[in-house]
Formats: C-alpha cells, structure tokens, sequence
C-alpha cells in the first residue's frame, strides 16, 4: 500500500507512483511487449514530459496510469487510491471524471456544440447546476483566450482555437492530474507555444501533475522533468529547470 501519494498535495508531493507496468498487444500470432516493466511517478506542480519515437510506448504508459487500458501486471497508486486497477471499472471511470483531465492530439470535439457547450457538458456530468457550470466554463475560455469564440462550433475555429478549447474543458475541472497525449503536433509553432505554455500554467499555477506524452524535442524547454522511453523501457529521466520564456520554432 502507498502512502505516498495525495489529492490536493503540494507542489512537489507525488501524484501517482506506478510499479512494474507490463502491456501487450496481439498482432497475427504473436504477442508483441509494448510496456516492459516501467516504474513511473508524477508530482503536483510538475510538467513531466514522456518522449520517445513512435511506438515506443509512451501513450500507451498514459492510458495505463490513467485507467484507460488496462495493463497486464504493475500498479497505480494514484492520489487517494492505492492500486488503481484494483477498482471495479464504473469507480475508475468516476475516478479519472473527478480527479483527471485530457488533451488529445484529435482534439475530441462535439461537432454540434459551441466553445462554451463543449466545456459546459463534462462540467454537469460533474453535478455542477447549469449556472455554475456555465460560469465555470467561461472562466476557463477566458483563461486560454478564447473569450470572443466562446458561441463558434469547431466548424468555424482553427486547429489552435479547438486545442484551447479542449485545454479548457481540461482545465475546468480542476483536475489535480492532467494528461496532454501529443497536444501540439497538428499545430504550427505560434499555436503549439500557446498550448505548450498553458500546459506550464496548468502545472504551476493550478498545482497539477501534468504529463505530456510528445515525439516533439521543442518542448523539452518548459519542463521540470524528462522521461525518454523506448522500446517499452525507460531509458533516461532528468529533472530540469523550467524556461518558462522558450519560443517554440516552427517545424
């Protein structure tokens, strides 16, 4: 059991120590390893950044650690709860909708719902009242800028518009753990350096533990911590200094 773990810890407090993950897939005949014994752990406060090459493992780390895919053998102490896939699946669903938010490279917008609605939405299944909800989101939208597209579907925004809308239904929650999977690679650098500082915000200012899973080096910069996977193991992990002032080159 872990005690290590904590809900609203401090900057620095472990947020999720995971041991011995193991995940495989079946492609034809064979079993292929794609996670191979990884230990992980994330802080409050911290951007931790999971780099490595396609297929290497690192999204499929994410969706381990946030009870999204279940792994063969290994772990999760996360927050509160010890050994997260312990948990039957409606208390880790209940789990990630209260304590975790999502970024996704796809974006995972509803089409026929505006900024606002987008962010509205996972706030109700919240139990937040209409009005809260709505006031909630609109904090956020201002928060990443978005104040004057808050009422456009997706339709009617670019690929940068729709990153900070996700971001903001991320942020709107307050998740104490945030996983970004690949939040900048459909952007262009003025779009990926809003994101990318946003992020940063998120872990310093809201005190989350966000891990951003990216094959993208220019990110490097704003982190506190870089994690190098490949082939299903981890093989370099280095605290940092944070820049928060980086620019991020376009490709």
């Amino acid at each position: 059991m872990s005690s290590h773990t904590k809900v609203h810890g401090k900057h620095g407090d472990f947020a999720i120590e995971a041991k011995g993950l193991t995940k495989r897939f079946k492609t034809g005949r064979n079993w292929v390893e794609v996670l191979k014994g990884v230990d992980f752990d994330a802080r409050h406060g911290d951007l931790t950044m999971v780099m490595g090459p396609s297929g290497s493992g690192k999204s499929t780390l994410i969706a381990a650690l946030s009870g999204l895919l279940r792994p063969e053998s290994g772990r999760v102490d996360t927050l509160d709860v010890d050994d997260l896939w312990s948990l039957s699946a409606s208390r880790i669903d209940k789990f990630r909708l209260d304590h975790c938010g999502f970024i996704f490279q796809g974006f995972n917008l509803f089409p026929a719902l505006t900024a606002l609605e987008q962010v509205t939405a996972v706030l109700k299944y919240q139990g937040l009242s209409k009005a809260a909800a709505k006031k909630r989101a609109m904090e956020a939208l201002l928060e990443v800028g978005l104040g004057p597209r808050v009422n456009q579907r997706p339709s009617a925004l670019s690929g940068g518009e729709k990153q900070r809308v996700a971001i903001a239904r991320a942020l709107a929650k307050d998740p104490q753990i945030l996983f970004a999977d690949e939040p900048t690679s459909a952007l262009d650098g003025e779009n990926g350096q809003v994101v990318i500082r946003l992020l940063r915000r998120a872990a310093t200012e809201h005190g989350a533990a966000v891990i951003c899973v990216t094959h993208d080096p220019r990110l490097e910069e704003w982190a506190d911590r870089v994690i190098k996977i490949e082939d299903g193991v981890i093989i370099d992990d280095q605290r940092r200094i944070p820049n928060p002032d980086a620019v991020l080159a376009s490709h």
